[in-house]
């Protein structure tokens, strides 16, 4: 009898030890104070320094920012806990990243992006393109195929007909009629590649980070909203009070100012413009 009511005893403890544990833990998050920002090289983590960074300190928040130079660290960070939000990616790319990575990461808020931009130091014009020119592009999936569409809308391939814009590849391709090569690489290494191509498709955070301006391009892409950039969380984290204030900063009227004075030529969610 006394061995069954201490058994009973030591449940009933154990049960209100856990309930106090996980009140504890969600208050922490309510609480959270310091916070570590993820994002890549250029634009994207210039407008957390210069934009969203005060704001929040002005919240009481100390935030700390990780600078990153690829596309696949800042949510394998996230996802491992080592960040609380990352700003680098659009809503394509992290979809298809947290599906094939099996992460449980969420989109917050959307930012401004630097627009993907066809780039040249031995032509002035796409209309200068010549045949058999070569042109580097972006290899993670979406970028690629974001990249073939800014070529499709100046006139210099076709895309077959049915094919999802989002996921087009090289093999998509149905007409090609000045044999244009095609040579995917790391994002972050397209800008070095100008002086081995007549051409490269650069995304716009390395296009900057490698000295490179907007005004530069010989043609820009008109940026969809499903490209503009997101800040990504994990999904539990989605309505705690500290990604709420994040999504403040971004809708902040403070923000948009630092926007239109620094970000100037940036594609923006209608709540920016």
């Amino acid at each position: 009898m006394k061995t069954a009511l201490l058994r009973r005893s030591v449940l009933a403890l154990s049960v209100i030890a856990l309930s106090f544990g996980g009140l504890s833990l969600a208050q922490a998050q309510e609480a959270k104070k310091n916070l570590v920002i993820g994002g890549t090289a250029g634009s994207n983590i210039d407008q957390l320094k210069a934009g969203i960074v005060p704001i929040l300190e002005k919240k009481g928040y100390k935030v700390k920012l990780v600078e990153f130079n690829d596309y696949v660290q800042p949510n394998l960070a996230l996802a491992q806990g080592s960040l609380d939000a990352n700003f680098f990616q659009h809503q394509v790319y992290l979809k298809k990243f947290s599906a094939d990575q099996k992460l449980d990461l969420a989109e917050l808020v959307q930012g401004p992006i630097a627009p993907l931009g066809v780039y040249s130091t031995k032509r002035k014009t796409l209309a200068e393109v010549k045949e058999g020119d070569r042109f580097t592009l972006p290899n993670d999936p979406s970028n690629l195929a974001r990249a073939l569409v800014l070529l499709e809308q100046n006139k210099l391939i076709t895309i077959k007909p049915g094919i999802d814009p989002l996921r087009a590849s090289e093999k998509d391709v149905a007409e090609n009629p000045k044999k244009l090569k095609f040579i995917p690489l790391e994002a972050a290494q397209l800008p070095r590649s100008l002086g081995d191509t007549e051409y490269a498709i650069v995304n716009g955070n390395f296009a900057i980070s490698s000295g490179l301006k907007l005004t530069e391009a010989v043609a820009l892409e008109k940026t969809p909203d499903h490209y503009l950039n997101v800040v990504a969380v994990k999904s539990a984290d989605k309505n705690t009070a500290w990604a709420k204030d994040i999504v403040e900063a971004y809708h902040s009227k403070d923000f948009k100012a630092v926007v239109d004075a620094k970000f100037q030529g940036y594609a923006k969610p209608s709540f920016l413009q």
